[in-house]
């Protein structure tokens, strides 16, 4: 198979020294590859690199072929048409031309005859077709600018795709349309992501880890299988290189202390004299001897023992995960925790938002609120929590709720972490505070960090701390999109708190593995 991207001992380092890439050797060919990693090993950069829009420290980068890229969070330039999001509006002007009879040889010898077809079946692909291509960009949703912009990259056929989080901020049923457009792609393709249901469709999985890089054939059930195995292997590699470390300064020890007590006897014999001058010299002479080989042997033992004890602690990444036991809410199985009754909300003089809503949580209930994006979902959590009052209807409240917006605005943008868990918890102690930060990763001068200076992920694992490790934590928790900024091992850690809760959730997420993880009983649909 071909490589369209080589990577020979490729490093790189971030402004602030620390290397982020080190002798990184690595090909892309024409197979789907999913990027995975933890936020802030890589994975952009790397990206970057490959696009030519950073320089590598050393090593070197060859590229043969066409390379599409799609960017996350991807605006249209001001005054963009669709064609311009496309990348084919020279291409179209010039068929256009053609067609009125207006064409030169140039644009006869340059024209695209298929672009249109191609363009069509693009479209349609992604669930945008019939999508003028005279419109404004900026007339486009998020999700909408992403998908146009991913069938535009298709009809180009370059040989190689290059996504970062594609499917961020889509909804479900964009979701799945991005993952089929990538699963009949029969191209190059490198995706970073997180949306697992996307992994899915991917030929191998290569992670990136402060190791440097590991590569998993197949899709992502065979990546986590396949690297649970290769961390228990190596696991187990350390502890064995650990035993035999300890065995061989065991038995060094006891060798020495056997040799002591033996020349001391010998010491003891020779002062007694009642052993000739000339058969203590020699039994001195041979002890001595002894003595260097025994050490020359204690000194390659325990060099070949710490030799192999660091192999093995070279093969086991060192990371920190978040660990949870929670304080129980204590929310009553039979207690009406929330009811929507015909709820409707509109802003003044626009049209409703959200009209006739009813539902109701019951004890620690878990309920997924889904939609297409636009539907009025982040607006029913802001009714839930207090945060909007309905405009008709009525809102019951039976515990007092706690509200992760997609911005965690809670946390606020003052102050350091520690501070912001002493707001919201005015009960504890600073540290109590510490102790509870700690349990989310915010260890020691961590808790002292600014607020306004976390990244997405960690402001979800700092307001999960803030709401979930106080004296009182909410009966109910109300989530919007909370995966959105995280990475597989986060999610996952995540899931691994939302799971160990007791109160009622109320979630609006995309990721229907995460619905799944975290045990939501129903959906309510908008």
């Amino acid at each position: 198979m071909p490589s369209f991207v080589t990577l020979d001992s490729l490093s790189f380092a971030a402004p602030d020294g620390r290397l982020l890439l080190d002798k990184l050797t690595l090909a892309f060919g024409a197979e789907r590859t999913g990027l995975v990693g933890r936020n802030g090993v890589g994975k952009t950069t790397l990206v970057r690199l490959i696009l030519g829009e950073l320089p590598p420290a050393s090593g070197s980068i060859t590229v043969q072929g066409r390379i599409g890229a799609l960017r996350q969070a991807l605006v249209p330039p001001h005054g963009a048409s669709v064609s311009d999001l496309l990348g084919v509006n020279d291409a179209l002007s010039r068929l256009r031309r053609i067609e009125r009879g207006e064409g030169t040889a140039d644009d006869l010898a340059e024209a695209d005859w298929t672009l249109e077809a191609r363009l069509a079946e693009a479209l349609a692909d992604v669930g945008l077709a019939g999508l003028d291509l005279d419109r404004p960009a900026a007339s486009l949703s998020g999700g909408q600018v992403t998908r146009a912009a991913l069938a535009g990259l298709v009809a180009a056929e370059p040989d190689l795709l290059v996504l970062d989080e594609p499917t961020n901020n889509l909804d479900a049923e964009a979701r799945g349309l991005v993952a089929e457009t990538l699963g009949r792609w029969k191209g190059g393709a490198i995706v970073v992501s997180h949306d697992r249901a996307l992994l899915r469709r991917m030929d191998r999985i290569v992670e990136l880890t402060s190791l440097g890089a590991q590569v998993y054939g197949g899709g992502y059930e065979l990546y986590v299988q396949r690297k649970a195995e290769a961390e228990a292997a190596a696991e187990r590699a350390l502890s064995d290189a650990q035993k035999e470390a300890a065995r061989v300064a065991r038995e060094t020890q006891v060798a020495a202390e056997r040799k002591a007590r033996r020349d001391a006897a010998g010491k003891r014999l020779g002062r007694s004299g009642s052993m000739p001058r000339i058969v203590a010299g020699g039994l001195k002479r041979r002890a001595e001897e002894s003595a260097g080989r025994g050490q020359v042997l204690a000194d390659r033992l325990k060099a070949e023992a710490a030799e192999e004890l660091a192999e093995a602690q070279a093969r086991v990444e060192r990371v920190r995960r978040l660990g949870f036991e929670l304080p129980p809410s204590n929310v009553a199985a039979g207690k009406t925790v929330l009811a929507f009754e015909d709820v409707g909300f509109a802003y003044p003089g626009a049209p409703p938002v959200v009209s006739g809503l009813s539902l109701r949580l019951v004890g620690p209930e878990r309920v997924a609120i889904v939609g297409p994006n636009g539907s009025g979902k982040t607006t029913a959590l802001k009714l839930a929590a207090g945060a909007l009052q309905p405009t008709a209807g009525r809102i019951v409240r039976g515990v007092t709720p706690a509200f992760l917006d997609q911005q965690t605005a809670l946390l606020g943008e003052d102050g350091e972490l520690v501070d912001a868990f002493l707001r919201l918890n005015p009960k504890a102690t600073p540290n109590a505070a510490r102790a509870a930060l700690a349990r989310f990763l915010f260890r020691n001068t961590a808790a002292e960090k600014p607020v306004s200076a976390l990244s997405g992920g960690e402001r979800l694992r700092a307001a999960l701390a803030c709401v979930l490790m106080g004296d009182t934590p909410p009966g109910l928790l109300i989530l919007d999109e909370p995966t959105n900024h995280l990475d597989l091992d986060s999610i996952g850690a995540v899931e691994a708190a939302l799971c160990g809760y007791d109160g009622a959730l109320l979630v609006v997420s995309h990721d229907a593995d995460f619905l799944q993880a975290i045990g939501v009983e129903r959906q309510v649909r908008l």
